[in-house]
This record gives C-alpha cells, sequence and structure tokens, in this order.
C-alpha cells in the first residue's frame, strides 16, 4: 500500500512537469519556426511590416489530419510588443490555438506552418478578447511575401491580421478566414503553473518569460526591437 502511495505521488508530480516540458517544446519550435521563415533570402515576411506589427503569432507543424468537423485545433504562441503605443519589449509568450476545419483542405496532407501578424492595436484587442473568428471578428488578408514585397495595397493597410504558412518548403500569404484564435487556457496553466489566460500574459506586465522563449524572443528583438507606427 505503502509503495502504490508513493508511486501515485510521484505520477502526480511527474504528470505537471511533463505537460509543461511539453508547452516549453512548442515555444523552442515555435522560435524555430519563425527564425526559419524570417531569415529566409528574399521569400520571407517583408521587415517593414515586422515593424509595424503589434503581435506575432506562430503555428509550427499545424497538420491536415487534426482538422476534421469538431476537431482538435493548432497550438502555438503569441507575443506582443508591450508599453504605451506597444513601444516596448516584446512580451512574455502565451499559448494560443487556431481551429477551424474550413482551411485544413487547403494545406495538404503535410505538416504546415503559420505566421500571422497582428498590425494594430484593434487587431491585438481583438483576438485577446476570447474566440475570434478569423475575417469576421478580426479583418484578415493573405501577407505579402518577400522582404521587399509591397505592403502599401489597400488589403495590406486595411487588415488587422496578416498570414503566411509554410509547407514541403513553398512559403506564401493564405488566407485563414473563417478559422478562429483563442487563448489556450490549459496550456498556459501547464506553462506558468497558474490560471491565466494571453492577455494576462501579454498585456498583464508580471509574468516572467520562460527560459525556453529565449530564442523567439530574442529573433524578434534582433530583427525587429523597435515598432514603427
Amino acid at each position: 500500500m505503502k509503495r502504490l502511495t508513493i508511486l501515485s505521488a510521484c505520477m502526480m508530480l511527474a504528470l505537471p512537469m511533463m505537460a509543461q516540458q511539453k508547452e516549453q517544446d512548442r515555444i523552442k519550435e515555435s522560435g524555430l519556426v519563425l527564425k526559419d521563415i524570417i531569415e529566409m533570402p528574399d521569400k520571407g515576411i517583408p521587415h517593414d511590416l515586422l515593424d509595424k506589427s503589434a503581435c506575432v503569432i506562430v503555428f509550427p507543424s499545424v497538420k491536415k489530419a487534426a482538422f476534421v468537423v469538431g476537431g482538435s485545433y493548432g497550438r502555438g504562441v503569441i507575443t506582443c510588443r508591450t508599453g504605451k503605443n506597444y513601444a516596448g519589449p516584446w512580451s512574455a509568450p502565451a499559448m494560443f490555438a487556431l481551429e477551424g476545419a474550413s482551411f485544413g483542405f487547403q494545406i495538404g496532407g503535410q505538416a504546415t506552418d503559420f505566421v500571422l501578424l497582428v498590425m494594430n492595436d484593434k487587431g491585438a484587442r481583438s483576438v485577446m478578447s476570447s474566440k475570434v473568428k478569423i475575417g469576421a471578428d478580426a479583418s484578415a488578408a493573405a501577407g505579402p511575401v518577400g522582404r521587399n514585397a509591397s505592403a502599401e495595397t489597400d488589403i495590406v493597410l486595411k487588415a488587422e491580421l496578416l498570414s503566411w504558412s509554410r509547407a514541403q518548403g513553398l512559403f506564401a500569404g493564405i488566407s485563414l478566414a473563417g478559422s478562429t484564435l483563442r487563448s489556450d487556457d490549459g496550456a498556459n496553466k501547464s506553462l506558468y503553473g497558474s490560471e491565466l489566460s494571453a492577455q494576462d500574459i501579454v498585456f498583464g506586465g508580471k509574468v516572467k518569460a520562460p527560459a525556453a522563449a529565449r530564442g523567439l524572443l530574442g529573433e524578434l528583438t534582433k530583427i525587429t526591437p523597435h515598432h514603427q507606427q
């Protein structure tokens, strides 16, 4: 009986640690995806859009098989610039979820990475509010591709969200209209050890970024340290 009690106690301690490690690994993977995409020669996200963005969302290795009717979702992270008018450093990352069978059949059978830029305060407040439908609750557009691509078209200038995908080595802007974004509160609890929403983490100003976020935040700080209106 004593042995069973000890075993049960060990399992109770191990499960939260395993869940936390899973989310830490997701943050690391998101950082690697973002680094690869940002540093793509001539094919990545225009740097002027990165400089104008309020938040960055990364969903690594989303698979078509996950997107069935009533099915699960892609998991990733969001980080936003802190401070008044988003003039401060990048926040601790919050875990985020992407849902919607509507785009599951667009991305083929291979794992697909998604990167979304939130372009203004209205968009940032919208995605943090609750479950947000892309294209309805927040205006969205496929992002232009290429470091020097024109970012001055009306559709880009008016969009609150811009999105890109990478699959099988191909990088392109993609519309995620009809899909939804929301805070992954269960994952945030596993990562930070308490009940926290994405809004608490990103805008609260009191959550310290975990060591696993060093690559993600370091890349953003290197490429786009200052917000440009």
